[in-house]
């Protein structure tokens, strides 16, 4: 009787165990939420930001192009 007892009481102190630990990695898990929420912002916000600077990229690189080839033209028909 007493085995079953002790038995029990070694039950109990595992369910407890294990119930304070499946609480301690759901808190882990919530944090880890919302630190990916928090990146997928940035990473919108800086996919919007790089895409800006691609576009000044090729505006200025096309303004270059156009430059030379207009410098060359002219400087051929002369």
């Amino acid at each position: 009787m007493s085995e079953a007892i002790i038995a029990l009481a070694r039950a109990e102190e595992k369910i407890i165990t294990l119930t304070s630990f499946s609480k301690q990695q759901s808190e882990q898990i919530q944090s880890v939420i919302n630190r990916i929420d928090r990146v997928e912002t940035l990473v919108n916000s800086n996919a919007s930001t790089v895409n800006v600077i691609n576009k000044i990229f090729w505006v200025i690189l096309v303004g270059l192009i156009s430059a030379i080839t207009w410098e060359y033209i002219v400087h051929i028909g002369t």
